[in-house]
């Protein structure tokens, strides 16, 4: 089993529709793929056409419920665990000391080894969520918007990422994806031509480009895959998956 935190600190950068979209894509490889949704405002679920049941992963972390009994089947191959209506309360947690970070994975370890992937969807910020997210996972997956900010943003997240590894004294497997991507626009070039200078090794081959098709997916709870198999972003994300799959990088 894999354990992927999706993750970025700035919002807006694709992070739930790369979640979706991608662990679709490897379900449909025939791999065994569980997402959670980590980000209280529960969009993964909406993704996936899911009305969201008011327990989920908040459940697990707040009262230690059974993770398998509140796991949803929403595609061959693909389990979702929602965010629950309490994940927020999460973060309010004060008692436990370092053991709070740990919650969710003991709880992964447990009880979904039988699984090829999972895909931790995380919030935009860096309280307790995101430090069980980061405590849990041994691959880092950073999905960049192509813009100035997105640089920024990078910055911050690899300086909490590093406080991460000297405490749990790992390595993180880290790779970037460029989605929302427009060839068409300098800055999106030189955002990619940047992360190709300064993180060769890791950024990962197929880009994401930028499209209305995946901002109409959510409202019709399907991923591009079922939306319009045939298009544009479902050869990006066909590409994408197989780069993941074959560990392509440049």
């Amino acid at each position: 089993m894999s354990i992927i935190a999706v993750i970025n600190q700035k919002g807006g950068v694709g992070k739930t529709t790369t979640t979706a979209n991608l662990a679709h894509a490897l379900a449909r490889c025939g791999k065994k793929v569980t997402v959670i949704d980590f980000d209280p405002q529960g969009q993964l679920a909406v993704a996936l056409g899911v009305a969201a049941p008011r327990q989920g992963i908040a459940e697990v972390l707040l009262e230690g419920k059974d993770i398998r009994q509140l796991l949803l089947e929403v595609r061959d191959n693909l389990q979702l665990l929602t965010a629950g209506c309490r994940l927020m309360d999460v973060e309010q947690v004060r008692e436990g000391g370092v053991q709070r970070g740990e919650l969710l994975s003991r709880s992964l370890q447990d009880n979904l080894q039988d699984q090829d992937y999972v895909f931790i969807d995380c919030p935009p910020s860096s309280g307790l969520l995101a430090a069980n997210a980061l405590f849990a996972c041994e691959e880092i997956l950073i999905p960049m918007a192509g813009d100035f900010l997105a640089l920024q943003g990078l910055s911050h997240l690899l300086g909490t990422l590093r406080k991460f590894e000297q405490l749990l004294q790992k390595k993180y497997k880290k790779r970037l994806i460029m989605s929302r991507f427009c060839s068409t626009r300098r800055i999106s070039r030189q955002v990619l031509n940047t992360l190709c200078k300064h993180f060769p090794g890791q950024i990962m081959p197929t880009v994401i480009r930028e499209t209305v098709l995946l901002a109409e997916c959510p409202g019709f709870g399907k991923t591009i895959f079922e939306y319009r198999p045939g298009s544009r972003p479902a050869r990006d994300f066909r590409g994408l998956a197989d780069d993941f799959l074959t560990g392509r990088v440049m």
